[in-house]
């Protein structure tokens, strides 16, 4: 038990007693606010055109597109990064891409959470929440202060190690500080992994379901991720393509669509059974990716609808995601929002929802009267990602107001041009206007140069395997 350790516990302490006495003090001066169950469902690397609300025409997804009619449809959403792992960061740390712990896939073991970093669960935990968490977290290892339950959740079942959860029937899961085993994995694909996780994320609202104390939980799934070569030479892996098996469609096509299939059934279990246990009107479900779609998803499915690139890529399709929020009675039904948000605004919004006291200086705004149908209350200046801290290339984008630049060309210390969008009238990036608008690529190129808080935990301007990376002081 560090010292660092026990200051965060008592800092966190702190918070909950100063959050429950204004929000006490609320209470006996007004009618007492609802503070919401909330259930947090990530999909991984499914597109923004992979549903049906989205505009998707072969794949079926009745059970999201209803989630989607009950409540509001965002379409100007932002994952965290444009891969996973900082993606996740970004979410439970309510910083942007430049600013967050983990801000790349690689390298895993450096980047892990610490004990003086504040997770969305450590909030949400601090004003009596009970916390839990089934799938992918990418945060931390079984053995390392970054682990999920060191993190502000009670409970965690599932993958810890990112590069664990390519594998769809693993040997063994994370249960806790456990060891889940599936011996039967060892010789044959026996469990199915997302099966398992869902079982799991159903035990977690029953068990909280006796009203005590609201619950947070967060189902960050694997579909439809591209599994581990090893377990499918197509690379995809899936007990069934049921129900696609008949259509005229390549083997991977069929898997991809039936692993979306069942990521939607399970939404469809989760709300229902939310909504069976009476506590519908309690709980904010939001449905959403952690990334766009990878570019070797079928041609035919048009994973990112318009949007340009795939993951991986900072043009659109690599970070715009689909996000659908229902609460009912709070947030209206069958409603689209054009208004701008992104994963960082999720711990600024559920600490205003629960009463809770966030960390100061997060990129992240409230975006609760969003989620009531009006504007954000509270501007913000720009979105930044950026992509590749260990490569040879690195890559930024930065959107201010309707203008999206993207840098992409730095190479050893040499920077690129910026190319320029117009989003309101170019969605699909097409045309660079960066030529006919020098002072608005201009005042791009000065946020990319001081988003970026050069972080110990990356190699900046340091050689990683051979390669000169990167660092904004440095660029020509």
């Amino acid at each position: 038990m560090t010292r660092q350790w026990l200051k965060k516990r008592f800092t966190l302490c702190l918070y909950s007693s100063l959050a429950a006495i204004s929000f006490a003090g609320f209470a006996s001066a007004a009618e007492e606010p609802v503070r919401p169950n909330i259930v947090f469902i990530m999909a991984d690397d499914l597109g923004y055109g992979d549903l049906g609300c989205y505009g998707q025409q072969m794949i079926k997804t009745p059970n999201i597109d209803r989630l989607a009619s009950e409540g509001m449809r965002f379409t100007q959403a932002y994952a965290g990064g444009p891969v996973c792992t900082p993606s996740r960061s970004v979410l439970m740390t309510g910083l942007h891409n430049g600013h967050t712990v983990a801000r790349d896939n690689v390298p895993h073991y450096s980047t892990y959470l610490q004990d003086d970093d504040t997770t969305l669960a450590e909030v949400l935990s601090g004003v009596g929440y009970r916390c839990g968490g089934v799938g992918k977290w990418s945060l931390g290892d079984a053995n390392s202060v970054g682990r999920a339950t060191n993190q502000g959740f009670d409970t965690w079942f599932g993958y810890l190690n990112q590069d664990h959860a390519h594998y769809y029937y693993p040997e063994y899961l994370d249960d806790d500080d456990e060891r889940y085993e599936l011996s039967g994995n060892s010789k044959s694909h026996h469990t199915y992994s997302h099966t398992e996780l869902t079982e799991r994320a159903l035990r977690f609202i029953d068990e909280s379901s006796d009203g005590k104390s609201p619950f947070f939980l967060y189902a960050a799934y694997t579909l439809p991720h591209f599994s581990s070569p090893k377990e499918d030479e197509d690379g995809l892996t899936v007990p069934s393509t049921e129900p696609y098996s008949e259509r005229n469609w390549e083997a991977k096509a069929k898997k991809y669509a039936a692993m979306i299939h069942l990521l939607d059934q399970d939404v469809g279990r989760i709300t229902k059974q939310i909504d069976e246990l009476g506590m519908g009107d309690q709980t904010l479900i939001i449905f959403t990716s952690d990334n766009g779609g990878h570019k070797n998803v079928a041609k035919q499915f048009n994973t990112n609808g318009p949007l340009r690139g795939y993951k991986r890529d900072l043009t659109e399709g690599g970070i715009r995601v689909p996000l659908i929020a229902r609460w009912p009675g709070q947030i209206p039904a069958n409603r689209t929002s054009d208004e701008v948000i992104a994963f960082q605004d999720m711990m600024p919004t559920f600490a205003e929802l629960a009463g809770a006291t966030p960390p100061n200086h997060l990129d992240g705004i409230s975006i609760v009267s969003g989620l009531r149908g009006g504007k954000l209350a509270s501007d913000r200046e720009y979105l930044y990602w950026d992509f590749g801290h260990c490569r040879t290339r690195y890559h930024q984008a930065v959107r201010w107001n309707d203008w999206k630049g993207i840098r992409s060309e730095i190479r050893l210390g040499v920077a690129g041009p910026i190319e320029l969008y117009d989003l309101r009238h170019d969605l699909g990036e097409a045309h660079d206007v960066a030529a006919d608008h020098p002072e608005v690529v201009q005042r791009i190129e000065q946020i990319m140069n001081t988003a970026v808080t050069p972080s110990e935990k990356y190699p900046i301007g340091k050689v990683y395997k051979g390669h000169a990376i990167w660092q904004p002081e440095t660029v020509k």
